[in-house]
């Protein structure tokens, strides 16, 4: 052993290999028997990357969580939001999606993240407090159409959309317009090709296998829109401090 694998064994230093899959970080916390390894894989939103710890992270579906202050019902999101650049955090079954601010480099923020996965998965906390929110105005809405949008987002669209490091949310379904309003998370959130995502996948296949269907809406984050609005405002991050309360946003399991 040379005295670089020792010192990577027991300080910590991590170690990268480039890959066409992105990124493979290797994390050793305290000696043989702490290392946890770190895969990082791109997205089609450039300020988004795919954390996978190579164990379970969130089970119970998807959690979003838009801001910060969502953030403190997580220790590990709020550990990532720690981080400078930061604007999101995603947990899928198996990932965890952070995505960063447009002007920050990737390599001024990935090994902080990856460290603070690493601490995460390896302090033994829960990785969730609280049970959090949803989105969905419908959940007690059994009627036969709400029933098929739900069957065919879990089926066709939602796994997609998570293996681009997202999901896509049900809120609400209007039977007199036929509107269907959903959220987009995770790295689908910011992601320049939400747009073509919303119409060309979920509207055209909502309207395709459901008459009653005639359009998909896109409904912002309350939160996020919330904490980038007092940002623009005189102040800037104090006025982001008084915006309104919640908490992080769950998408239940298909």
């Amino acid at each position: 052993m040379n005295l670089a694998t020792y010192q990577r064994m027991m300080v910590g230093i991590p170690r990268t290999i480039k890959n066409a899959a992105g990124f493979t970080w290797t994390s050793m916390k305290h000696g043989i028997g702490r290392s946890i390894t770190i895969e990082a894989h791109t997205t089609p939103n450039v300020n988004s990357l795919k954390f996978h710890p190579g164990q379970p992270v969130f089970l119970n579906g998807t959690r979003d969580f838009p801001t910060s202050r969502a953030a403190a019902s997580s220790p590990l999101a709020a550990a990532i939001f720690r981080i400078h650049g930061i604007s999101n955090v995603f947990f899928g079954a198996d990932f965890v999606t952070v995505t960063k601010t447009d002007s920050l480099p990737w390599e001024n923020v990935k090994p902080a993240i990856t460290d603070a996965i690493t601490e995460f998965f390896t302090s033994g906390e829960p990785i969730v407090v609280d049970e959090g929110e949803t989105y969905s105005e419908i959940d007690e809405d059994k009627s036969e159409v709400v029933m098929m949008i739900k069957e065919i987002l879990d089926a066709r669209i939602r796994p997609s959309v998570q293996d681009d490091g997202g999901d896509v949310a049900l809120v609400s379904f209007d039977p007199d317009s036929g509107v269907v309003a959903v959220r987009l998370q995770g790295a689908c959130a910011s992601c320049s090709s939400s747009k073509a995502t919303l119409k060309d996948m979920v509207e055209n296949m909502l309207m395709h296998y459901i008459p009653e269907v005639k359009e998909v809406i896109a409904i912002e984050n309350p939160e996020a829109a919330a904490a980038a609005a007092a940002k623009e405002a005189p102040g800037g991050k104090a006025a982001a401090g008084r915006g309104p309360g919640g908490g992080s946003y769950v998408t239940p399991a298909r």
